[in-house]
């Protein structure tokens, strides 16, 4: 079973949320409604910048882990890579 690394935000240059599920389009779904406590909800963090894909589930809960001691800067460098203006990607996962 495969798995996805992402990472939430609540507006450009703001608050991030890096996350592993195996299933984005349901798991950004529950971020974007509110439907899980915690500090996505807190924050409203609601907007998807960055993904990711495994082919293992294993290597995705490996990556976020890794990512979670990456810096701030990294991780902006990551997404502007794949996301130069915060957009919302939410609907780019079908």
């Amino acid at each position: 079973m495969g798995g996805w690394v992402y990472i939430m935000t609540n507006k450009p240059d703001g608050i991030l949320y890096t996350g592993v599920t195996s299933n984005l389009s349901r798991r950004v779904h529950e971020h974007r409604e509110g439907l899980i406590p915690g500090f996505t909800k807190r924050y409203g963090l609601k907007t998807l910048v960055w993904y990711t894909h495994f082919d293992d589930i294993r290597q995705a809960i490996q990556h976020e882990t890794n990512m979670k001691h990456w810096s701030r800067a990294w991780k902006v460098q990551a997404i502007h890579k794949m996301n130069v203006y915060w957009n919302d990607l939410y609907e780019t996962i079908g």
